[in-house]
């Protein structure tokens, strides 16, 4: 019988994770031996960003290195997962049964928010995976429809792995030390998301910008949040587990949820 997969989300944090260390990087390190090994990946990240729901048709993805300026190694990095373009039809049909209009690309690959925590997690590379967009102009509400839509891949085999931040500032990190201090405001804004997210807190997380402490000084912009709430719509309830809390850079918290 196939394993039910949770729904999932990770923060993924720089690309230099994949350099550093630290205990975020002992974590991803670790996804493998936490997380029961899925058939396919549909991995959310808020790294692509389209009008539309959007799912990856391509059958060899390539590897996206959509960053600037980071050392050499990291471009060299490849994850050569292969597609996964019939779940991500599966997907599609799932979004547009609800509601939703569809679009698909048949050549998009995994950007970093997709392939870096995987390249530590999965590095084998083995398990098939696609990619479904965020809209960036619609609210936290309209993304847990998203994944409330999809929670039927997760009978399947399908690992829904929504990937973004906790907390994503990037004028206010401390770009010389992974194990910068952390500063209150970024601290305040994580504990009242774990607090919610442990109790299930529906309605009080979906209205994270006006309830939340320090909301738009941890949030600028919704969009590396949003895959949060796609994972929370995916689950069995809003209550979510605890996978990992810590902070790189002072600021980034790179805390990690399982909704079961």
């Amino acid at each position: 019988m196939t394993a039910k997969m949770p729904a999932v989300f990770l923060s993924h944090g720089s690309p230099l994770l994949t350099l550093e260390q630290g205990p975020a990087r002992d974590f991803l390190d670790s996804l493998q031996d936490i997380l029961p090994r899925p058939k396919a990946i549909l991995a959310v990240s808020a790294h692509w960003e389209t009008h539309d729901p959007a799912v990856s048709l391509a059958k060899e993805p390539e590897t996206i290195h959509d960053f600037y300026g980071f050392p050499k190694a990291l471009y060299e990095q490849l994850y050569p997962a292969p597609g996964a373009p019939e779940m991500a039809e599966r997907a599609a049909g799932l979004l547009e049964e609800a509601g939703f209009q569809v679009t698909r690309d048949p050549t998009r690959g995994f950007d970093h928010g997709a392939w870096m925590p995987l390249y530590l997690g999965f590095p084998k590379a083995e398990i098939p995976m696609a990619q479904l967009s965020i809209q960036p102009e619609k609210d936290p509400a309209y993304h847990a429809k998203l994944g409330e839509a999809l929670k039927p891949l997760r009978e399947e085999g399908v690992l829904i792995l929504a990937t973004g931040a906790m907390t994503h500032n990037l004028r206010e990190i401390d770009r010389h030390d992974i194990r910068g201090s952390t500063p209150g405001w970024a601290e305040a804004f994580a504990n009242w998301m774990a607090e919610k997210t442990a109790a299930g807190d529906r309605e009080a997380l979906l209205s994270y910008r006006r309830q939340a402490p320090e909301a738009a000084r941890a949030h600028p912009t919704d969009e590396h949040l949003l895959p949060f709430y796609v994972a929370l719509g995916a689950g069995d309830s809003a209550k979510g587990r605890v996978l990992h809390r810590s902070f790189t850079y002072g600021s980034i918290a790179m805390d990690a949820y399982a909704f079961d």
